[in-house]
């Protein structure tokens, strides 16, 4: 009888995980079934019935990315702010310390995999899909990139941040007779793109989090609201939550439907496939629990099976920034220090994409083999540098590596259009890079508590203690309903 209680109450403290899990099994079944049952074989689904039954999908997206923005100010506010300004550059420092390791760890990796396996050999040039309709449109330098990262560090206006961010476009000569193929000639303009400038709110909120705590009594109304609107973040978080895994199935079910030929797709990027799929496996379960062993001198297995919510939402939804809300409210119910996590974990979703930076290393080689372009010792340093940089200037948006994968190409020497090379598969990788991008965030908070602990004690913040006995009400609630 005590173990029917045990087993039910197990089931009962992980059904919204079996539920998301279970929702990636329904889904992939799903996409499965309809698209061999397509009513004429030879055009499948067109796109717009691919719409409607994404619809379901495209809503649950839009709740979580509509929490996205103020769950990540008022956190990393109420973190900074309710913190001594000594530990809060100390934890800056040991997260900067961690991120740089565990990305540049995976950029190593990726290229020794992709050099040792050399997945761009087994195939031939035409048996990739080059269709260059699908190929990012805009034109830019590596230099530009790096610089565009830079100037939206520091918005000009903040209210234009939520909504766009600045980056520069290049204009080729319209003079067809002196046309130069020197991308460094070309005239520069500017535009602000779609998309909310992640990084430059969360420096923003950093420096508010530091004039706040500078401020003491006298900051401390400001601190309550921001403390008071994370809290209510947190409570429709876990509203949300509830729905991912009828979220879950609409988006993997339509993306099933996308892919033309499985066929081709085995044959040609089988390789190229296992070698990333390889390297992310390698980097997630083995560098990045041997730095969590190294810092904390346990085994990491234990919290990553607490964070298996989190990982199957990154999967079904394929955006860190997505799951953001659902990370923190994980690390809520593991009893992480909210003034480590809620500073950590938003910082790790804006600039540490460790699954990404392996990708685009990977996918950058792999076009060069597959176009017998011979890659030399200051080309692959080249691309070690450049996809760290494109990584950290990834959004944290479906297939948002594609983009930053042009100026990872400019670096080899390779046209922009060969991204459409990996565009078969990259649907699929998006999903597992993202899921070791959002796992590195989560066990980041963890170990950082760890070893910020003693300091942490030492503190004595009022405003603290009301925010985790918050933080601790809203778990209860969770758990008696």
């Amino acid at each position: 009888m005590s173990k029917t209680r045990k087993w039910k109450s197990c089931v009962a403290e992980n059904r919204l995980m079996l539920l998301t899990v279970g929702a990636v099994i329904v889904g992939v079944g799903l996409g499965f079934i309809l698209k061999y049952s397509a009513k004429d074989d030879t055009k499948g689904w067109t796109k717009r019935e691919i719409m409607y039954i994404q619809f379901p999908g495209d809503l649950f997206l839009r709740m979580l990315k509509s929490l996205i923005l103020p769950l990540i100010l008022s956190s990393i506010i109420s973190a900074i702010g309710s913190l001594d300004l000594s530990l809060s550059g100390k934890i800056g420092r040991r997260s900067i310390y961690y991120y740089a390791t565990t990305t540049i760890s995976a950029v190593i990796l990726g290229i020794i995999l992709v050099t040792v396996i050399q997945p761009g050999t087994y195939g031939k040039e035409e048996d990739y899909n080059t269709d260059d309709s699908q190929t990012p449109q805009r034109i830019v330098t590596t230099t530009d990139t790096i610089l565009d990262l830079i100037r939206n560090i520091f918005p000009p206006n903040l209210v234009q941040a939520c909504l766009s961010q600045y980056r520069t476009e290049l204009i080729p000569p319209v003079n067809k007779s002196n046309v130069t193929n020197n991308k460094y000639e070309w005239e520069i303009s500017s535009s602000y793109g779609d998309g909310t400038n992640t990084l430059g709110l969360v420096i923003f909120g950093i420096v508010m989090g530091i004039a706040i705590g500078r401020l003491g009594d006298r900051g401390k109304p400001l601190l309550d609201f921001f403390n008071c609107l994370s809290e209510s973040m947190m409570f429709i978080t876990s509203w949300v939550i509830w729905l991912s895994p009828v979220g879950v199935i609409f988006l993997v079910a339509s993306q099933i439907l996308q892919v033309q030929d499985f066929r081709s797709i085995v044959e040609s990027l089988g390789m190229y496939f296992i070698t990333v799929l390889l390297g992310l496996i390698l980097h997630g379960f083995g560098t990045l629990s041997l730095i969590y062993f190294v810092c904390t001198r346990q085994l990491p297995f234990k919290a990553i099976g607490k964070m298996s919510q989190v990982m199957v939402t990154a999967f079904g939804t394929a955006s860190s920034s997505a799951t953001l809300p659902i990370t923190l409210q994980c690390m809520d119910d593991m009893g992480v220090d909210p003034r480590i996590s809620r500073f950590v974990v938003p910082i790790g979703a804006t600039i540490n994409m460790d699954g990404t930076a392996l990708y685009e290393a990977v996918a950058a080689i792999f076009i060069a083999q597959v176009r017998r372009v011979p890659m030399s010792f200051s080309k692959i340093i080249g691309i070690s540098i450049t996809a760290t940089a494109a990584s950290i200037g990834a959004a944290g948006i479906p297939q948002a590596g594609l983009v930053t994968m042009v100026m990872v190409l400019n670096t080899v020497g390779l046209p922009d259009k060969d991204v459409t090379l990996i565009l078969a598969v990259d649907w699929l990788l998006d999903r597992f890079r993202t899921t070791v991008n959002v796992m590195c965030d989560a066990l980041a908070a963890i170990i950082i508590e760890k070893m910020s602990k003693d300091e942490l004690k030492s503190m004595d913040s009022p405003v603290y203690e009301d925010l985790a006995e918050a933080t601790e009400l809203t778990r209860m609630q969770k758990l008696e309903d």
